[in-house]
C-alpha cells in the first residue's frame, strides 16, 4: 500500500517561507518522477513543480524563483521549500507520485496541506 503524507503546511505572512514535506511508504520514490500540485478554493488544480528521478526540475511561471523542488531518496521524502510567499500561493498543497513503465501508469496522493498567505 503507497502512502503519502505531506506535512509542513500552515499560516504565513506574505513574504515568508514555508517547508512542506512529502514521506512516501510502500514504495521507493528513487525511480519516479514526484510532483506538488496545488488546488486554490474557485480554480483549477495546478502543477507547481516536479522533480524527476535523475533531479531534473519544473517550475511553474509562477513560481519559478521562488520555490524549491528537492528529493531525499534515502529518506524517500521530497520537499517544496516556498520563500516569498503571497497571497496567491494560498491553495491546498498535494504530493503527487507518478509511476510510468511500460504497460503501467499510475499515480499516487497524498492527503493535502493547507497553505495559507495572509497579505
Amino acid at each position: 500500500q503507497v502512502q503519502l503524507v505531506e506535512s509542513g503546511g500552515g499560516l504565513v505572512q506574505a513574504g515568508g517561507s514555508l517547508r512542506l514535506s512529502c514521506a512516501a511508504s510502500g514504495r521507493t520514490i528513487s525511480n519516479s518522477g514526484m510532483n506538488w500540485f496545488r488546488k486554490a478554493p474557485g480554480k483549477e488544480r495546478e502543477l507547481v513543480a516536479a522533480i524527476g528521478s535523475s533531479s531534473s526540475t519544473y517550475y511553474a511561471d509562477s513560481v519559478r524563483d521562488r520555490f524549491t523542488i528537492s528529493r531525499d531518496n534515502a529518506k524517500n521524502t521530497v520537499y517544496l521549500q516556498m520563500n516569498s510567499l503571497k497571497a496567491e500561493d494560498t491553495a491546498v498543497y498535494y504530493c503527487n507520485l507518478e509511476v510510468r513503465a511500460p504497460g503501467t501508469s499510475r499515480d499516487y496522493w497524498g492527503q493535502g496541506t493547507q497553505v495559507t498567505v495572509s497579505p
